[in-house]
């Protein structure tokens, strides 16, 4: 498994493991032996949420023996030790950390026994189910037609729930069970309709409903693994539609949830918002869960984590967001065209209004701007204008890219003083495409140009 490293912490060198058994001078005192390695670096990598970062780092002998020692205990989750060729074995930490852990170059799951640490014995069985799981899965999908690799796949997947049974039963506090529990996604929920037919709506209702059934919110330890991240990312971006409504609906059934715990309501509220922050999402209008998400639960008696002077900033931010969200009245812009008069977009006469605002040096306007221009040739008798914005341009530069791209037939404005609203407003980053219909509602953002027609004939569809 390859280890992403995010965030270095901090760097501690470490003495040799010396001989003999755990010292019990210190609370963290990890005595980890590998035969078949030599001497060199191995760095202990945490996670938060779906982030990685360098905790320490420790020199392994020639014995491949090192200790990972501290005078404080580590918080509690899921640990990668990277080795000298970079690979890896992995640690559940609770709030038992003197342990040993010993096995073989070649083997390093198969061959791991660990001492005097139940979690970690509980884990590393299951990791020795799972690679057995994966490699008969392999070769079946390698087209392996061995007449019992159907029997042994169904052997380790019944070890694997066997498992599962067993820890829940006779294991039901130790962290390992709650990291295995809390990272299975629910069975298969039949919903059937009145006439008997299979309802495949209220089966994803059904699911998504159970989806968190198994996870203790209030356990943070959980934020140091990899469950909580998955899990919201499947929640979110694969089990709900990707429209505002939707994701708005998902976002605030789990972030209620998550207020259990300070910490987890803040990952969980973070993790959503930052989804769907402006120049960060695809989805058209996504920035309205990012505007929903800080006005309703970014306040100053919750988080606590922001300074009023931050939290404020925020808030600005997203007021100015609000108004160039879908379904609004979009704001208005006045400012020059290149003869130095004023224009302004509620002037305009045409049905349909598209702004588009560029850069003259950004690569991707330049290829944007003869789409948008096709575009135009197109449907400019059909009742549609474009109201071409500049930024971050010469008027000379401004000029050139008029004449150059053939685009003098727009309404081409450009403000050096940046003294219009619309930068506030309407871009976060270019190119950016809006389409306003008679009414100057926003009907589309975020847009390619060959996604405008289909914008507008739905709009004019609602109007029959």
């Amino acid at each position: 498994m390859n280890i992403k490293i995010i965030l270095t912490v901090h760097f501690i060198m470490f003495c040799f493991l010396l001989p003999g058994n755990l010292t019990g001078q210190k609370p963290a005192e990890i005595e980890i032996s590998i035969e078949g390695y030599q001497e060199g670096w191995c760095k202990m990598i945490g996670m938060y949420g779906d982030q990685n970062y360098i905790v320490d780092s420790f020199y392994m002998n020639k014995n491949g023996q090192f200790l990972i020692s501290r005078d404080t205990l580590f918080s509690e989750g899921l640990y990668y030790i990277l080795l000298p060729d970079f690979k890896n074995i992995s640690i559940l930490l609770d709030e038992n950390q003197k342990f040993g852990l010993k096995t073989k170059k070649e083997s390093l799951t198969g061959s791991m026994k660990v001492i005097n640490h139940a979690c970690n014995q509980l884990y590393y069985k299951s990791l020795v189910i799972q690679e057995k799981t994966d490699s008969v899965s392999q070769l079946i999908k390698k087209g392996n037609t061995a007449p019992d690799l159907k029997n042994q796949l169904e052997y380790w997947m019944g070890q694997k729930s066997a498992q599962l049974s067993e820890i829940q039963i006779n294991h039901p506090s130790n962290f390992f069970t709650v990291f295995k529990s809390s990272g299975q996604n629910p069975g298969f929920i039949e919903v059937k309709k009145p006439n008997g037919d299979i309802d495949t709506f209220g089966q994803l209702h059904a699911y998504r409903k159970a989806f968190w059934k198994n996870t203790d919110l209030n356990d943070i330890r959980l934020l140091r693994t990899p469950v909580i991240a998955n899990k919201l990312r499947r929640f979110i971006k694969e089990l709900t539609p990707q429209h505002p409504d939707s994701i708005i609906k998902q976002a605030d059934d789990i972030i209620k949830a998550s207020k259990v715990n300070k910490e987890m309501f803040s990952f969980i509220s973070n993790w959503i918002a930052l989804q769907y922050q402006p120049t960060k999402t695809t989805v058209m209008d996504g920035e309205a869960v990012y505007v929903h998400i800080i006005d309703t639960y970014f306040t100053q008696d919750i988080v606590d984590w922001l300074s009023p002077e931050e939290l404020n900033k925020l808030h600005k931010k997203t007021s100015e967001m609000r108004a160039s969200l879908l379904n609004r009245k979009g704001p208005n812009v006045v400012s020059t065209d290149p003869e130095g008069k004023k224009k302004s977009v509620y002037e305009i006469q045409s049905p349909y209004i598209v702004i588009y605002m560029y850069a003259p040096n950004c690569e991707h306007c330049k290829l944007e701007t003869p789409k948008l221009k096709a575009f135009y040739d197109e449907w400019k008798n059909k009742g549609v204008e474009v109201y071409a914005i500049a930024l971050e341009t010469t008027p000379q530069e401004w000029n050139k890219y008029i004449e150059m791209n053939g685009i003098s037939d727009w309404i081409n404005v450009f403000d050096p003083t940046n003294a219009s609203i619309y930068a506030k407003y309407y871009v976060d980053v270019t190119p950016e495409i809006y389409v306003l219909n008679q009414e100057r509602i926003i009907i589309g953002k975020n847009l390619k140009s060959e996604q405008i027609p289909v914008i507008i004939e739905k709009d004019k569809r609602k109007r029959k």
